[in-house]
């Protein structure tokens, strides 16, 4: 693209981003009072860095598994000094009293009725990515949100890194040139996957934790923190984990959905551990530089395994790096030499919860760093392009329809029917 072009557009979005960067000041002392649903591993990562701003209090928390609920409970009433309301029923919990904001943090097929559930009760939401598990939950979610008009937040962290954001002014001060390429990729190896059908946890209540999804048998590899390669619940690497590149991109260079997809790739290393592709290359056409993410969970990754986890912007001048908190520059040409730029970011979390908490407190949307409308574009590329790796063909996207063209078999795909007594929003 021509950066002529690039730094006219790219300005707002990269503004977005810079000012992103919150850290919490004195404030009054009244404390926002919060819920948690999903009291797990991911759960309890937001409730902590909510709870370091001193800002809130954490009055109830929600989650299927008792175990979880228990040892959450402990553990927030060690930081805060009392012990929150415990239910099984996230219904239950967003109708406690005084409640203010809510936190999600579940399973991505159980993000859009419990999101959806907030809003109409009117609470500010801070929402786990990917926004969704399908592209329409996603539609109907961003909907929810423009009716209510409450703040939310989704969980793209990493929005707040210093290292992103310098990359973002070096590309728009032409250090690399017009860019023309961007490829990004997270490479790694989950190891063996424990695949053996077998009764849950006791503490595990599996029926409602699969909820709206298939109920399938239980083992540990589709089950907590193993979900992500299932792709019944977690659809793949791509979306799980991709998803923060291709967020990360589009915001640096300030573009909105690609026009097509086309994903290839297979289970050729984890046969019969994992459902969703070992191997994936995807090519996302959008407007301004063509985006190709490509993923290997077994052998050694890239060659250069110091590359295995982030994202290169190819330019006419040269190469840019860039990772949570590093950045490497290669010039173009046989005397360029490799620059090195270390950028730490040890609050990138809390920051990105913080920065929801300040909106919350002064009740200004525009505070946000990531808002629903903005987190259904990443998330609905990622859901696109594993629709093309399913479905083998070519995906071309209708933004402002929000449809697939001429494709019946990806357009099926756009939503899954739920079981049982769950109701699609």
């Amino acid at each position: 693209m021509k950066r002529r072009i690039f730094l006219k557009t790219a300005a707002l979005g990269s503004a977005g981003m810079a000012s992103s960067v919150y850290f919490p000041r004195p404030a009054d002392d009244r404390k926002i009072k919060i819920g948690l649903i999903g009291a797990g591993w991911y759960g309890m990562v937001i409730t902590t860095a909510a709870l370091k701003s001193g800002n809130v209090e954490v009055a109830g928390i929600c989650d299927i598994d008792s175990e979880h609920l228990s040892s959450a409970a402990s553990q927030i009433e060690k930081l805060q000094g009392t012990r929150p309301e415990t239910f099984r029923h996230y219904e239950d919990l967003i109708g406690l009293k005084g409640l203010e904001a809510l936190f999600i943090g579940t399973i991505p097929h159980w993000h859009a009725l419990q999101f959806i559930a907030g809003c109409e009760k009117g609470l500010d939401i801070y929402c786990e990515k990917p926004l969704s598990y399908d592209v329409m939950e996603g539609i109907a979610m961003v909907n929810a949100w423009k009716k209510a008009g409450n703040i939310v937040q989704i969980g793209f962290q990493r929005r707040q890194s210093g290292a992103f954001r310098k990359a973002g002014e070096l590309i728009r001060e032409g250090r690399i040139g017009d860019v023309h390429q961007i490829v990004a990729q997270i490479h790694y190896n989950p190891g063996i996957q424990d695949t053996r059908i077998q009764a849950p946890p006791p503490s595990l209540d599996w029926d409602a934790w699969c909820g709206p999804a298939p109920l399938l048998d239980y083992r540990p590899s589709i089950g907590h923190r193993s979900w992500r390669l299932e792709k019944e619940y977690g659809n793949g690497h791509l979306v799980d984990w991709g998803i923060h590149h291709i967020d990360i991109i589009r915001k640096i260079m300030d573009e909105g959905m690609p026009d097509a997809f086309h994903a290839s790739g297979g289970i050729f290393a984890l046969k019969d551990q994992i459902t969703t592709p070992d191997t994936l290359t995807a090519g996302l056409e959008f407007a301004r530089a063509p985006v190709l993410w490509q993923h290997r969970l077994w052998g050694n990754g890239d060659v250069t395994r110091e590359f295995n986890n982030g994202i290169f912007f190819h330019g006419e001048k040269g190469s840019l790096f860039a990772e949570d908190e590093r950045l490497a520059i290669f010039p173009a040409g046989r005397e360029g030499k490799r620059e090195d730029i270390s950028v730490p970011a040890p609050l990138m979390q809390e920051n990105h919860v913080w920065n929801f908490l300040d909106a919350v407190r002064k009740k200004n949307r525009n505070l946000i760093s990531c808002d629903p409308e903005d987190a259904f574009h990443s998330t609905a590329t990622v859901q696109l392009a594993m629709i093309s790796y399913y479905t083998g063909t070519k995906v071309k996207w209708d933004n402002d329809k929000k449809e697939i063209i001429g494709n019946p078999a990806a357009s099926a795909l756009l939503k899954r029917n739920y079981r049982g007594k769950y109701v699609h929003p």
